[in-house]
């Protein structure tokens, strides 16, 4: 099994740390710090020698940050994880806050107001300490480069960094040489203007030398930094436990190979009168007090791989097909096997670990096999499905009840691309309440499966589209509708999204989920999740200008028992009913009898119930 169903996260040690923290802290001179959950990546998928907030305060979500002074401490977090957070913090030691309704510099500018608050520079991004240390400097306080992380000195378990093996993503997959991206972000440094530019994220570096790692849960990145160059060969720093001698000689035909503790030094060189490109969402604040140090100027520009990474090209597209199609029969499979189950006679974990079963078995094909799950598996049946980003364990785990519904979503990691889905099916009958919530969800999901748009439209354009029918009827969700995808990456990746923050343009090529939701907390969950591919839509009759649209890469039944019809267009009913069909036409070939028997009635037209 890629998933591990124990409850890892413990609270019950949080004051006795928070004592010693405070203690650390005013032996410096500190007020206060704040502990993130970041490495010095900025990372959303981290190593376990780098989950300090986790260590601290119990909350393993992916996103939060926390605040501890000398006589209060608070962890904020977004609408992903209300429920989770104050299910695994010790709420006598922190209170928990919304990061939606107050951010973290309005939280610091009401509660650390003339204080002097620490912060690790290696754990924050230049633009992230920019803001944080003007709204600090603006109530009299100040914001304080802390010389080591305070966490670590009183972490006395803490896991070794990882070593995890790397491995050549072959160009097969992969679509380009690597000697051709790397060309390509050459470029981009010269037309910023800058001499270097220093390439913190994992995923740009795994995407630029068509390279993969084992370093992280799910995600298959290597941890490094690489310093690029406009002229000459870029310089990678890795731990060369992570090499082989196949994965060295490729990566040397291509770049200096250096340790990681060189970074430090040889950026403190490199960027002596000389103009350093840095990522101000991704750079950590660390990066460019080392190039101001040294004389250096710090150039604002993105992440030159991050663009190019997220538009796919040809071969990463075909390969993301056919990723999908194994990945739909695994997840079809499943579907049927599940409704033949009783009611109450399965669990939350063993509906999981027969899906990855699944997805292990149908996963040998083409030379292919299933290397990971892309995340942990959220699969949360009645009130459990109200949390979105519901971890199941051992403790929580609750069998899938007569008149409940079950959400599940899932996804894998294949050589040739990355798959994230989610269903909601009903154990025995659905309420009538559950199917109205289910239509006002899907109509979303259809409405942004059929959207056209012009070119330069942003994911912030087209994310009312998925709510409005949930508006209408007083309900929303507190997620994105849709994050970027990477190709055997990142399930998680931009700067594609669509959703209130989605601010780049989508362009064709790219990947993206599209999965509203509703959640009615002690009750139920409802998402339903398809990844859609960017493309040029065919031509308008009538219409003045070339538009964009989606093409849906997954390839999995929606349940049909969930469908108020009355509720639904014609229009809708018509895309439903050609879904179907066409997920229908892809898999019947590569599934038994049985199965393909169950697939023919759950996607048997709307139009003739």
């Amino acid at each position: 099994m890629f998933q591990n169903f124990d409850e890892t996260t413990d609270h019950s040690q949080s004051a006795g740390r928070v004592a010693r923290l405070r203690a650390d802290l005013a032996a410096a001179g500190l007020d206060g710090c704040i502990v993130p959950r970041a490495d010095e990546h900025q990372g959303e998928y981290i190593p376990a020698s780098a989950a300090r907030l986790e260590w601290l305060t119990g909350f393993s979500g992916s996103a939060g940050v926390a605040v501890v002074l000398a006589e209060r401490a608070a962890i904020l977090t977004d609408g992903r994880y209300t429920l989770q957070v104050r299910s695994q913090v010790d709420l006598d030691v922190f209170e928990t806050v919304s990061s939606v309704e107050t951010s973290l510099t309005e939280f610091l500018k009401q509660a650390a107001a003339g204080k002097r608050i620490g912060y690790d520079p290696w754990l924050h991004t230049v633009g992230e300490v920019r803001r944080l240390s003007e709204a600090l400097a603006a109530e009299g306080g100040e914001l304080v480069a802390m010389r080591g992380n305070p966490i670590d000195r009183i972490w006395n378990d803490r896991p070794a960094p990882p070593k995890g093996r790397a491995v050549l993503h072959e160009e097969r997959h992969a679509g380009r040489p690597a000697t051709e991206k790397l060309g390509l972000l050459a470029g981009k440094i010269a037309e910023a203007k800058a001499d270097i530019a220093v390439l913190t994220d994992p995923a740009s570096i795994a995407w630029a030398f068509n390279i993969r790692g084992s370093d992280v849960p799910h995600t298959p990145l290597m941890l490094s930094f690489a310093i690029l160059r406009k002229d000459g060969r870029p310089t990678l720093f890795v731990d060369p436990d992570k090499l082989d001698a196949e994965v060295r000689a490729h990566l040397e035909a291509l770049a200096e190979l250096a340790e990681p503790e060189d970074l430090e030094p040889r950026l403190t060189r490199e960027a002596k009168d000389r103009a350093v490109g840095l990522d101000m969402q991704l750079a950590a604040a660390r990066l460019s007090d080392i190039v101001t140090g040294a004389g250096g100027r710090v150039v604002e520009m993105a992440d030159p791989a991050k663009l190019p990474r997220a538009i796919k090209n040809p071969g990463e597209i075909a390969g993301s097909r056919a990723a999908h199609l194994r990945d739909g029969v695994a997840v079809t499979a499943f579907l049927a096997w599940l409704d033949r189950q009783a009611p109450g006679s399965l669990t939350e974990i063993a509906a999981a670990e027969k899906l990855e079963a699944f997805r292990a078995e149908y996963g040998e094909q083409d030379g292919q096999k299933l290397r990971d799950i892309s995340f942990d598996t959220i699969a949360g049946s009645g009130p459990n499905g109200a949390i979105v980003h519901y971890r199941v364990n051992r403790e929580s785990d609750r069998a899938l009840g007569e008149g409940e519904l079950f959400l599940l979503d899932s996804g894998a990691q294949y050589r040739d691309g990355t798959t994230d889905i989610t269903r909601t099916m009903p154990i025995g009958a659905p309420s009538a309440e559950m199917r109205e919530k289910f239509t006002l969800v899907l109509k979303g999901m259809i409405a942004i499966s059929t959207a056209r748009f012009p070119k330069g439209t942003r994911g912030v354009d087209l994310d009312p589209l998925a709510r409005i029918a949930l508006w209408k009827a007083g309900c929303d969700y507190a997620h994105g509708t849709g994050h970027g995808v990477g190709s055997y990456l990142a399930v998680h990746e931009g700067p594609q999204s669509i959703s209130k923050r989605g601010m780049a343009p989508l362009e064709p090529g790219m990947i993206l989920s599209n999965e509203p939701g509703y959640y009615r907390e002690g009750a139920f969950g409802i998402r339903i999740e398809n990844l859609i591919l960017v493309t040029e839509a065919e031509a308008i009759p009538g219409g003045d200008i070339a538009m964009l649209g989606f093409t849906t890469l997954t390839l999995a039944p929606i349940d049909r028992r969930l469908v108020a019809v009355e509720l639904m267009s014609a229009d809708e009913i018509a895309w439903l009913d050609a879904y179907h069909r066409h997920v229908r036409e892809a898999l019947t070939p590569l599934l038994d009898d049985a199965d393909k028997a169950w697939l023919d009635q759950a996607t048997r037209p709307l139009a003739t119930s």
